[in-house]
């Protein structure tokens, strides 16, 4: 069972200390409306609650339900914060053209890229992006993860940014699913028949108030990238943002060194993520700014590209997290398939991967009950995954496949 006791994001040696952060076999969690109350011993809360009452849980009339998992081990629930998870359409054919030799600026003058997206996700009613978002949290679910920051960023309207978080806020009241925090990404890419400076104009003059109005987002995003968005639109969306009481959170560096990392730690927003690219001096500025890196290895892995040195940014005691960043050209949902990538091809060590997918991106997205989550503790939410053998670090090392048993979502243990 990997334990991860305190509180706070873990960086340096901390990340990867089995001693602090794991507990042999042999416990047992008691859990009360949802809130782990207490670990100890297995035997001694056999005696506290009676050992007749195991494997026998599904009888109505027992005050509390016991069970055994027969050794399998278990591992927090894992925390997604960086998804795009609602959009329609499909962008399959951009990897012929990537493999020709064309950049993702070129994709998008051929009619590929963000815009071609966005047409697709203006024309699908609010139903239809509630049904896609569905099937995609059941297969996060699957692999794990029981909460997801879930970002805006493919309507680049007014109204059509409020359907996808509206959408977004209906799957967050379904029962069975991850939690949802949200993000208001409008500064994603400019629309068509905009320049980009009257896209700016209309996001800070009526995109950004009528996201404040409806009141559903928690934070505010933006590609701040050569190519996107600059680093002075960046500062004007960002600090209106903060003005009108969101959170932070920025894309840097990408594709290069843009500048990105320097203005997230003059801003000192909550996560920095891509930071692809980003230099240490950079990089140190975030930490001192309490920035997140939030590193994203699904995306050079779907575009061909070479990943940053995890371990070296631990060496660096750089605090960072891992997302899956889903969306048209990154499908995938399955943090234990971007834990492989860290750990199998780039000898991070599955507990690194671990922390970096559930305590410290837990760190960056709060559970709607503000209780502490991705974590297995005494007051945190009771989000686990019983992994399907006896063995942890199984969890990382079954891509394209789920290394879940069940998972359990704040008390519910729900079985795969």
């Amino acid at each position: 069972m990997a334990h991860l006791s305190g509180k706070g994001s873990l960086k340096g040696a901390d990340i990867a200390d089995s001693e602090l952060l794991t507990s042999p076999a042999g416990k047992g969690i008691v859990i009360e409306d949802g809130i782990i109350v207490k670990i100890d011993d297995s035997k001694v809360l056999e005696d506290e609650y009676g050992r007749e009452n195991i494997h026998r849980s599904k009888l109505d009339n027992l005050k509390c339900k016991i069970y055994s998992l027969n050794g399998k081990a278990i591992i927090p629930g894992l925390v997604d914060a960086h998804t795009h998870l609602l959009w329609s359409g499909d962008r399959s054919r951009e990897v012929s053209w990537r493999q020709q030799g064309h950049s993702y600026s070129d994709i998008a003058s051929m009619g590929g890229g963000i815009v071609s997206t966005v047409e697709a996700t203006r024309n699908s009613t609010q139903a239809e992006l509630i049904e896609l978002g569905y099937k995609r949290l059941r297969s996060a679910f699957r692999n794990g993860s029981t909460h997801l920051e879930v970002k805006s960023g493919y309507g680049l309207s007014t109204e059509s940014e409020l359907k996808l978080i509206a959408a977004a806020n209906e799957l967050s009241k379904m029962n069975h699913l991850p939690s949802i925090d949200q993000t208001w990404l409008g500064a994603h890419a400019t629309p068509k028949g905009y320049s980009r400076s009257d896209y700016v104009e209309e996001i800070l003059s009526e995109q950004l108030p009528a996201v404040l109005e409806q009141g559903l987002a928690r934070s505010a995003d933006v590609f701040c990238e050569p190519g996107w968005f600059t680093i002075e639109e960046s500062e004007d969306i960002l600090k209106q943002s903060k003005d009108g009481g969101l959170d932070l959170r920025m894309h840097i560096d990408e594709f290069t060194d843009g500048g990105g990392g320097d203005l997230a730690a003059e801003l000192a927003v909550t996560s920095a993520d891509h930071s692809h690219y980003t230099s240490t001096d950079a990089r140190m500025k975030m930490e001192e700014s309490g920035v997140n890196c939030g590193f994203l290895p699904g995306t050079p892995y779907s575009m061909g590209e070479q990943w940053p040195d995890f371990n070296e940014v631990t060496e660096q005691q750089f605090t960072w997290s891992v997302a899956t960043d889903f969306n048209p050209n990154c499908q995938t949902l399955s943090l234990p398939f971007i834990a492989s990538i860290l750990v199998q091809r780039c000898a991070v060590s599955p507990l690194a991967a671990l922390v970096a997918c559930s305590r410290n991106p837990a760190q960056t997205t709060p559970h709607p009950s503000g209780a502490r989550h991705g974590v297995i503790e005494e007051g945190a939410v009771a989000n686990l995954n019983v992994v399907d053998g006896p063995w942890w670090q199984a969890w990382c090392q079954q891509p394209g496949d789920s290394p879940f048993h069940a998972t359990m979502l704040e008390g519910d243990l729900i079985f795969h």
